[in-house]
């Protein structure tokens, strides 16, 4: 049985993070700051996972210092300028909430298909989970790589879709080992029998492992911005 405790740490966290994740999204829609399209997308659900850290990173180096901020510029160029203004380490963060978001979403989604569908593998669903996080992480995480990219360097589809591939699928992938290293402490080590998704200890305990999954690829993202393989944002 899950201790009260850990429910009532469940619902704080998970409030906090709902909390960050509204504030964010309405300060975006009422603002009208001058960002990136697909930053509209990556923030909240930033914000969603890393709670009031990704409501702290918004403000601080999404927000405070957007590029186009005080002038009219055209939003992709000034953020390709941007980037390179900023502290390295801040550019690799913002590059990692880029995989960051399409891999939480893609997980969101298939945690709650496999839950509703009811499958199983080898009498476990954290096979099937970890087949349907990857799979949507990864095509998740491409799109938004994709509407990150082409606008910065003017690409055409094909040569977009490519970039892409290869800016994100190291990172999103060290995302991914980090997050399913956490699942399986979940399922073989801390909970007999294991949580579902309609339990709110299940969604925190998903949200340490974004976070871990955050942190490592962070390393993966700054060894790729550095190469010149992934943009800085």
């Amino acid at each position: 049985m899950t201790p009260t405790w850990l429910t009532i740490v469940s619902l704080l966290s998970l409030a906090l993070a709902f909390g960050s994740a509204v504030t964010v999204l309405v300060d975006i829609l009422v603002g009208n700051h001058p960002m990136m399209a697909v930053m509209k997308w990556v923030w909240p659900i930033t914000a969603l996972y890393l709670g009031p850290v990704g409501l702290w990173a918004y403000w601080t180096m999404g927000r405070a210092s957007l590029p186009g901020a005080h002038g009219m510029g055209h939003a992709p160029e000034e953020h390709a300028r941007h980037s390179r203004e900023r502290p390295f380490w801040q550019s690799v963060f913002v590059s990692t909430t880029h995989c960051g978001a399409g891999c939480t979403l893609g997980d969101v989604i298939a945690e709650w298909a496999v839950f509703g569908l009811g499958v199983t593998l080898a009498g476990r669903a954290l096979w099937p989970q970890y087949l349907g996080d990857y799979t949507l992480a990864y095509l998740l995480g491409i799109a938004f790589q994709y509407f990150a990219i082409v606008p910065m360097r003017h690409l055409a589809v094909g040569v977009g879709i490519r970039e892409a591939v290869k800016a994100d699928t190291l990172s999103l992938t060290a995302f991914e080992i980090g997050l399913f290293a956490w699942m399986a402490l979940m399922a073989f080590v801390f909970f007999h029998p294991a949580l579902h998704p309609d339990s709110v200890v299940y969604w925190f305990m998903m949200q340490i492992g974004m976070l871990i999954g955050f942190a490592t690829s962070y390393p993966m993202n700054w060894l790729l911005v550095r190469r010149g393989v992934k943009e800085g944002m």
